[in-house]
């Protein structure tokens, strides 16, 4: 996906845009393999209880994701062989960790298709804490978010609970932020966007979803890919430049506080626009009328 496909030609609104792809493509090794996998070891090894979590509830969909990769060839003889090797499900969660490029969360579909999260690996957050999520209903991990659950909450459990298995349907989410670190975790207390901020301080974080059905269990496979883009690629790329100003003129106050943008919105404008002052005419109210536009 372009950076202009990225984001529709539209005003803010949530939206459900599900591709299909493939689970094997979507968590198989990619460029930089050594260095992403490098990294992902070192949060494993420095905190593995903050950056991985396995409720006894999701000991069999740990085993299923592991069976359907295995079969799908998303985890190689060798690494399937690692993984059998370990001597308890908690030492599984992490290995894998240590093998895919992609973070995985577990979720399990209950009672009116209602899904809670029962586990995963979480190397790379944006800005949110997988201990903090452990055991929570969908709903609740939602909640967190302006209007989400009003508008597409019963769609998402629906469809996440009518997904067939052999299929990873896949989207895109993205946001901004002031750092270049995958792993933005809240505990590490990583700068904020501001009125202040400059040009190269700012990045495009673009979230890769895949959604997998474990179907024995119940349950999904949710992979979670990173990648961070200069907002100065954005202003260069005319079309992709129009379509985030948009979107950002037109994002509710509370999905702008949500995103951490209130502050910064004027400002990141006035950057994709080229210039470092408000244009004349618009103030405060008419910049600030969700990065969540997806």
């Amino acid at each position: 996906m372009t950076l202009t496909e990225l984001f529709p030609d539209d005003d803010y609104r949530f939206q459900m845009r599900f591709i299909r792809g493939s689970v094997t493509e979507f968590f198989s090794a990619g460029d930089g393999h050594a260095a992403l996998m490098a990294e992902r070891r070192h949060w494993l090894q420095t905190a593995s209880r903050r950056y991985a979590a396995l409720l006894p509830e999701g000991v069999p969909l740990l085993e299923e994701a592991i069976a359907m990769a295995s079969c799908g060839q998303a985890l190689s003889a060798a690494e399937t062989a690692l993984l059998r090797a370990k001597s308890s499900a908690w030492e599984q969660c992490l290995a894998l960790g240590e093998i895919w490029e992609p973070d995985y969360l577990l979720l399990q579909i209950e009672e009116a298709n209602h899904l809670r999260l029962l586990g995963g690996c979480v190397c790379f957050p944006s800005s949110w804490s997988l201990a903090e999520k452990m055991g929570r209903p969908l709903e609740l991990i939602h909640g967190v978010v302006p209007g989400l659950n009003e508008n597409l909450g019963q769609q998402i459990n629906v469809f996440l609970a009518r997904m067939k298995p052999g299929v990873a349907w896949q989207r895109s989410n993205w946001g901004l932020c002031r750092s270049p670190e995958l792993n933005q975790h809240p505990e590490r207390r990583l700068p904020r966007l501001d009125a202040a901020v400059r040009l190269e301080e700012v990045w495009l974080r673009v979230e890769d979803q895949a959604l997998a059905a474990l179907p024995r269990q119940r349950g999904v496979l949710f992979g979670i890919r990173i990648a961070l883009h200069p907002l100065a690629d954005i202003r260069n790329d005319a079309e992709a430049a129009r379509r985030l100003s948009r979107a950002l003129r037109t994002m509710p106050e509370a999905m702008a506080q949500y995103k951490n943008l209130a502050e910064a919105r004027s400002t990141i404008l006035n950057l994709l626009a080229g210039s470092v002052t408000a244009p004349h005419g618009l103030g405060k109210c008419g910049l600030i009328n969700a990065i969540h536009n997806s």
